[in-house]
This record gives C-alpha cells, structure tokens and sequence, in this order.
C-alpha cells in the first residue's frame, strides 16, 4: 500500500467512527464542567463572606454559560454533518466540486 492509500483509508475510519466518538466525548467533557459549575454554585451560597460569595457565584455562571454554548455547539455541529451524510445517501448524484 502506498502512504497516500494508508492516509486516504484512515481519514475514512477517522470521519466514519472516530469522529463521531470525539464530538460525543467533548459533550461529556462540558456537561462535566456544567455539573461542576452547578455544584460550585450551590456550595457558593453556603459561603459567609460576601467577597468569596461574589466570586465564586460568577465564576460558576461562567462555567455554566461556556459548558451550555459549548454543547449547543457541539450538537449543531452533529446534527450539520449527519442531515449531510442524510442528503448524500438520498441523492448520491448530487456531488458537491
């Protein structure tokens, strides 16, 4: 086999499978930041002082806010690739150049 061959057959398994368990691992990488940031802010409102209060009750809704855009993100990106593989499969002449 030559090395473009190897390269083009692992592309293949790369966006066939493993890409696939790469965006669903990234989703269970942020829902984990999510669920830190929610314990976070639920630990945040047992604190005394108002300054510690105060910052860690914004660094938990930071947390939050990226972990939920993230997974927004990484879902719309699925839904995208799977409604084009869908389209492929439906209409294999129509070929994008």
């Amino acid at each position: 086999m030559t090395p473009a061959a190897i390269i083009h057959f692992l592309k293949k398994i790369y966006f066939r499978y493993l890409w696939w368990i790469w965006q669903v691992a990234l989703i269970i990488f942020a829902l984990f930041f999510m669920i830190l940031g929610i314990q976070i802010l639920i630990y945040a409102y047992r604190l005394n002082d108002p300054f510690d209060f105060i910052l860690s009750f914004f660094a938990s809704n930071l947390m939050i806010l990226i972990s939920l855009v993230l997974i927004a993100g990484f879902i719309y990106r699925m839904v995208g690739v799977y409604r084009l593989i869908s389209e492929k499969r439906r209409h294999p002449d129509n070929r994008r150049k």
